[in-house]
């Protein structure tokens, strides 16, 4: 399990060339420069190729602002995992045009890409992903190791992310000495590590029960009124309501806005 959360973080953020380049260690901004919209998309469709090809997403168009609260619904199988994953930059439309912060993400090399990624998006997933024989405060900073982010700064960062999110008394605990609700403000915290630009939720209360996932999702809530902007995917319409505009996804395609 370590060191499938091990690899996933180094997938997610920058590659050893990246590092010694000086890419993952350059200073990122907080918030994107960029004026208008931070997400675009215009006609987005994504295809997986095989002996029958399958569409996974088909003519997407949407429009997220800078300080926006969006949530995804849908069923399993809706292709709410794919759109994220574009989202995420972690895969490539087939078709369509991806703009972040104004850019198009097709025009940019895998480096670019990679450093986007990690620093200026933040992943929140159900799962929590954190290392189970690290402390909290080692768990959030590990995304700053792989962008070569100094010890001290690490260290530092880490217990400061750890008290926005409530924790600042649990930074040496142990993931399996902590309940579900502080490990998952533990994967908040590190998805807040890099001072991100977009908030990127994967069904974060899927695994916990109705009064810790208030207490998750009131912390998301504080944050976005903070000013980061929030993409929450969730089949749950109670855990959307949260948001402040809500989208529908079946079959691959944005079937309604609320």
């Amino acid at each position: 399990m370590a060191e499938g959360v091990g690899a996933l973080w180094k997938a997610l953020g920058p590659k050893e060339d990246d590092v010694r380049q000086g890419i993952a260690s350059a200073p990122g901004p907080e918030r994107v420069a960029h004026d208008g919209p931070l997400l675009r998309l215009e006609g987005v469709g994504v295809t997986y190729l095989g002996p029958v090809p399958v569409p996974a997403l088909q003519g997407v168009d949407l429009v997220v602002g800078r300080g926006e609260y969006l949530a995804i619904v849908g069923p399993s199988g809706s292709g709410k995992s794919t759109l994220l994953n574009i989202l995420g930059l972690l895969d490539r439309p087939t078709a369509g045009r991806y703009a972040f912060g104004g850019e198009d993400t097709a025009l940019m090399p895998e480096s670019a890409r990679t450093r986007v990624r990690s620093t200026q998006i933040g992943f929140v997933f159900q799962s929590f992903h954190l290392m189970p024989h690290r402390t909290a405060s080692q768990n959030v900073a590990m995304p700053l190791i792989y962008r070569g982010v100094r010890r001290r700064d690490r260290r530092r960062i880490a217990r400061e992310q750890l008290a926005m999110v409530g924790l600042a008394d649990r930074a040496e605990a142990l993931p399996m000495t902590m309940s579900g609700g502080e490990r998952q403000r533990v994967a908040i915290a590190r998805a807040l590590a890099s001072g991100p630009s977009l908030l990127l939720c994967d069904e974060p209360t899927g695994n916990l029960d109705s009064t810790t996932a208030a207490g998750i999702l009131a912390t998301i809530d504080s944050l976005n009124r903070s000013g980061l902007t929030v993409v929450m995917i969730t089949h749950d319409m109670d855990v959307a309501a949260h948001a402040d505009r809500t989208v529908v996804i079946r079959d691959g395609r944005l079937s309604t806005q609320v």
